[in-house]
């Protein structure tokens, strides 16, 4: 696992074959296509994207630095440290307080 590349968001490696995707630190619908990306656990983006909206994450949380500040992803990420390379979860939905449900 040494060639394995890092989560920047939880520091654990991504082993081959552990479900990863990109992340844009800017989202695309908001002005970052083309822009930087970094590669996450697929279980780390998805909680990413179950914490903060998509102008959330342009207006604020366009850093690593900045999304491993927010207490619930550092709460989430104290927790998935923890867990092994390979671990994988289901991340419920609309946990962020969505409007009209």
């Amino acid at each position: 696992m040494e060639d394995s590349p890092t989560c920047p968001l939880c520091g654990r490696p991504i082993p081959p074959g552990v479900p990863q995707s990109l992340h844009h630190l800017v989202p695309k619908l908001r002005g970052g296509k083309g822009g930087p990306t970094v590669l996450l656990h697929q279980v780390c983006h998805s909680e990413i994207h179950a914490t903060l909206t998509e102008t959330e994450l342009a207006r604020d949380y366009a850093t690593v630095e900045a999304l491993r500040s927010h207490p619930r992803l550092a709460k989430f990420i104290a927790w998935v440290a923890k867990r092994p390379p390979g671990f994988r979860s289901k991340v419920p939905g609309a946990r962020r307080g969505r409007r009209g449900r």
